[in-house]
């Protein structure tokens, strides 16, 4: 938005900083929500432990106990990393996000780095809600080809958390998607037309 006739260049360098600075508010916001999301996502997988009686099918016949936890399963261990990652990232950039509004925004390197790599954390992030839904997917209905029973139906608690935990990393992908088309959108407003 080039200054027009009616406008005066001191008040269009006025609505420029407004809307730089409510801009900078909204991605101080949405790094909490991603900071949030990762927690919570982390926290409900890992709280997310059940142990049952197991019947067994041969002989000498009789149950035992079994656990499941989310360290039985390399995806759901994937899973942790992956969001603590995205979480610790949340951290750092929700602290840079809080000093660029007193500096009224990164510098065009740093902005540059921040978008890049909120890119490769929203790849990990999605990489690890695929592999674990892959397997809640499996553990919920199962695989008759495979002959994968599913476990869902013994292990209930435990595929709820599962559950709730890729739900709430879903929106910690979406927070990121929005960031992404934040900083691409504040890019596209400095290009000069």
């Amino acid at each position: 938005m080039p200054p027009t006739s009616s406008v005066a260049p001191e008040e269009y360098l006025i609505k420029l900083q407004r809307l730089a600075s409510r801009g900078a508010m909204l991605e101080v916001v949405l790094r909490l929500l991603l900071f949030t999301g990762s927690l919570t996502a982390v926290v409900v997988m890992v709280t997310g432990k059940q142990t049952e009686l197991v019947p067994i099918p041969f002989p000498p016949f009789g149950s035992v106990s079994t656990t499941a936890q989310f360290t039985d399963t390399p995806a759901f261990l994937y899973f942790v990393a992956a969001l603590s990652t995205v979480g610790l990232y949340s951290i750092i950039t929700t602290w840079l996000s809080i000093s660029a509004l007193s500096k009224l925004g990164y510098s065009k390197k740093l902005a540059l780095y921040i978008v890049l790599t909120d890119v490769v954390m929203l790849a990990i992030a999605a990489a690890a809600l695929g592999t674990a839904g892959g397997v809640a997917y499996i553990g919920y209905k199962g695989n008759s080809h495979t002959r994968w029973t599913k476990i869902c139906n013994i292990f209930d608690k435990f595929c709820q958390h599962s559950a709730g935990a890729i739900l709430v990393s879903f929106f910690a992908a979406i927070v990121l998607v929005l960031l992404i088309l934040r900083s691409v959108f504040t890019m596209y407003l400095q290009i000069p037309s």
